[in-house]
């Protein structure tokens, strides 16, 4: 049973910063990343890490996010730097599950920045 427990969302200002963790059990995940989806908007990429340590950035994050993981604890973190308004949404964890590929979502922090 692939569970996934998120933290770390919250109320900051615009140039803040927060760290989202998520930590994944029930088995071994070759991509882990975060997605986030805003009012009205359809869900999209953050940044993904694989397995070897590579990372994909969504253009608006390169720069001021970055996303790590530590395989020991099955855990993968997404540090936001000088935050905007714009990034103000739900984060959601996904990971991807070694050799079968089924994906798995968390259940969703709030991310709220203040202009």
């Amino acid at each position: 049973q692939v569970q996934l427990v998120e933290s770390g969302g919250g109320l900051v200002q615009a140039g803040g910063s927060l760290r989202l963790s998520c930590a994944a059990s029930g088995s071994t995940f070759s991509t882990m990343g975060w997605y986030r989806q805003a009012p009205g908007k359809q869900r999209e990429l953050v940044a993904a890490i694989f397995s070897g340590g590579s990372t994909n950035y969504a253009d608006f994050a390169k720069g001021r996010f970055t996303i790590s993981r530590d395989n020991g604890k099955n855990t993968v973190y997404l540090e936001m730097n000088s935050l905007k308004p714009e990034d103000t949404a739900v984060y959601y964890c996904h990971v991807q599950r070694r050799f079968t590929m089924e994906d798995y979502w968390g259940q969703g922090t709030q991310v709220t920045v203040s202009s």
